[in-house]
């Protein structure tokens, strides 16, 4: 189906743009949105006659966002979660999680915004995208960790991830494992007999 774009979208064309769309793409994202009209000459006249609008509107809404880019761009936004000694997760963090921690700071962000192309499963430093506007994006970072202090020693580089063992626990780790060897030689000693 070919559409006429209302505003910019990414991998698809600007304003004004005579695309061709699969179907169902035009049919349940773009025309319920309001983001682009079907390609036939009484839309392309429509188009014509409010070009100055949507443009004007467009550039009034990137100026918004480029206000709250200029505000939002490298701030960093803390998470608490459960994970495992490993920073392993128990779940991941997912856009509305995010959303919802960069709107409790006071930015209105939507789900929708948050660019993630793979779920966050592990605690640390994670730099993630926000389409504030098809062309205005910026650059966050999440900081997920198990307590606000663990994101303070994050902050300032501490790899949380790692665990750090003392001599005394390798020792102690590697006896358990020889005194677990010795039982089971006892047990296959035992067992021929």
């Amino acid at each position: 189906m070919d559409v006429i774009l209302l505003e910019r979208i990414a991998r698809l064309g600007q304003m004004g743009d005579v695309v061709r769309v699969k179907d169902g793409y035009a049919r349940n994202f773009l025309l319920p949105k309001g983001k682009a009209l079907r390609a036939n000459e009484a839309n392309k006249a429509y188009f014509e006659t409010r070009r100055s609008q949507l443009e004007a509107r467009n550039l009034e809404l990137k100026g918004e966002a480029g206000k709250i880019a200029a505000k939002l761009d490298g701030k960093s936004f803390v998470i608490i979660r459960s994970a495992g000694e490993t920073g392993q997760l128990y779940g991941s963090a997912s856009t509305r999680d995010i959303a919802d921690a960069i709107t409790a700071e006071g930015f209105s962000i939507t789900r929708n915004q948050v660019e993630l192309n793979h779920p966050i499963k592990t605690i640390g430093l994670h730099t993630l995208a926000i389409n504030l506007h098809p062309e205005v994006e910026v650059l966050v970072v999440i900081n997920i960790a198990r307590s606000a202090e663990e994101a303070q020693r994050q902050e300032k580089g501490e790899d949380l991830t790692k665990r750090d063992f003392t001599e005394e626990q390798i020792e102690e780790d590697f006896e358990e494992v020889e005194e677990l060897g010795e039982e089971e030689e006892i047990a296959e000693a035992e067992g021929e007999e």
